[in-house]
């Protein structure tokens, strides 16, 4: 599977953060709610995610580079004992302290 290059997923990533801190900010003005959701959705497009809070985390995740770095494009891994597959449990993102 091909990644994202990081360098551009850390400007989307902050272009993203940007302008939700913008649109948090001023909620009524269209401008600035229409190009926060075009960056929500580019960087949905990148991380190969439908929402644009779990493509952020993912971003994040990504950038850290963890124990789990590669970017999941909907697919679960599965692992096979005696023939049978498994379903591996979804690992938690942690999340910022700026976030809670």
């Amino acid at each position: 599977m091909l990644l994202p290059a990081k360098t551009e997923v850390a400007r989307c990533l902050r272009s993203y953060r940007a302008w939700e801190r913008a649109m948090l900010a001023c909620p009524g003005d269209r401008a600035v709610r229409a190009t926060f959701e075009d960056c929500g959705y580019t960087l949905c497009v990148l991380m190969g995610k439908r929402c644009a809070r779990e493509a952020a985390d993912a971003a994040e995740q990504y950038l850290r580079g963890g124990s789990e770095s590669r970017v999941r494009r909907g697919r679960s891994k599965r692992k096979r004992k005696n023939g049978m597959a498994r379903v591996a449990a979804p690992v938690p993102v942690p999340h910022l302290a700026a976030e809670r």
